[in-house]
């Protein structure tokens, strides 16, 4: 596949291909979001014009965005999302009349960005004293705006029989109510003497309980994950499944480890694996020829002392191979307890 930069006449592209183009310059978490909105049919004629543009120009990148330049503004920093965005994107691939049919059912909720913004520079101490008499609705939404990090603190800090609805509500974040959401902020603007500015879109959802998840203590996530598992099972494996880690690749069928690795970078997976478990190492060198695992274990060998930072990435980029092979359907994984770790 050439590097150069391809030579697109935006003019003459159709809707579809504009939008493939929008989603690949607005970054794969956005586009996930717009994604949601479409049907499989829709969603693989995307994806198939996604994969047609490789390197795009500076040229057709500002194409992009001077026809979209009322939802992304001037500025290629600014947060993208929110109901503009979408019945923009919607417009685009569907037309005015389907993308209206489509947005009625969409009820993103809007709040303010410096208000969130200044609430999360805040200590956790401060931010939870805030919110602390408030219900598990309300304390679900601050913490998903804050990094997973902060929000773990909190939770630590919320009572034992509330954490779980807690947990439960930033998952679903999406059934917040505009009205719900004016109340918190007025009530924090009052408490704090925050102020008020322009809007931007909830942050909530699995992925936002996953990584708080992954940074609480394993027995304490184990146990909130089980029993939100058991109120809801469909959140709960979808949760887990975001969960998926490194020590987890372990848990794959040996057809799908093979496909894996087939897939990642070999220099990654030496690295990768400087920290992992005996059992781990043997199922992945397992899943591959005799030949290629004996020449990964002299690269191992020869490989000096690396930081643990760089083990992280590696591992990371791993897992995301791993996560895009499952989104293609190439491999399972299993939603069930045995993933958690």
């Amino acid at each position: 596949m050439s590097d150069a930069v391809q030579d697109i006449k935006y003019e003459g592209l159709n809707r579809m291909q504009k939008l493939a183009l929008f989603l690949i310059v607005i970054g794969p978490e956005q586009a996930a979001q717009i994604l949601q909105q479409f049907d499989e049919f829709e969603i693989e004629q995307l994806v198939r014009e996604i994969a047609n543009f490789r390197i795009i120009g500076d040229d057709v990148q500002r194409a992009v965005v001077d026809e979209f330049s009322e939802i992304i503004g001037t500025s290629f920093g600014a947060i993208l999302g929110g109901t503009a965005f979408a019945q923009k994107a919607l417009e685009m691939a569907k037309g005015d009349y389907k993308a209206s049919s489509l947005m009625g059912r969409i009820s993103p909720v809007s709040t303010s960005t410096e208000v969130m913004s200044e609430l999360s520079e805040m200590d956790t101490r401060l931010i939870f004293n805030l919110i602390r008499n408030e219900q598990a609705q309300t304390l679900a939404f601050v913490m998903s705006y804050l990094s997973p990090q902060k929000a773990s603190e909190i939770l630590m800090m919320v009572p034992l029989e509330t954490r779980e609805e807690v947990i439960e509500r930033i998952g679903t974040m999406d059934q917040t109510t505009p009205e719900n959401v004016q109340k918190v902020i007025e009530n924090i603007r009052r408490h704090a003497n925050l102020k008020e500015t322009t809007s931007m879109s909830q942050s909530g959802g699995v992925r936002a309980v996953a990584d708080l998840l992954n940074l609480l203590d394993k027995n304490l996530s184990k146990t909130l994950l089980t029993k939100l598992t058991e109120r809801n099972p469909t959140l709960g494996q979808s949760i887990q499944r975001k969960m998926f880690s490194f020590e987890n690749l372990i848990s794959l069928s040996q057809r799908d480890l093979q496909r894996v690795m087939r897939e990642i970078d070999s220099t990654d997976l030496v690295v990768a694996l400087k920290s992992a478990n005996k059992p781990l190492q043997q199922a992945l060198l397992g899943a591959v020829s005799k030949r290629a695992a004996e020449t990964l274990m002299e690269e191992m060998d020869m490989l000096g002392p690396v930081r643990l930072k760089e083990v992280e990435a590696a591992q990371d980029r791993i897992i995301q191979n791993v996560r895009q092979l499952e989104e293609e359907g190439e491999i399972t994984i299993e939603g069930g307890g045995d993933v958690m770790v």
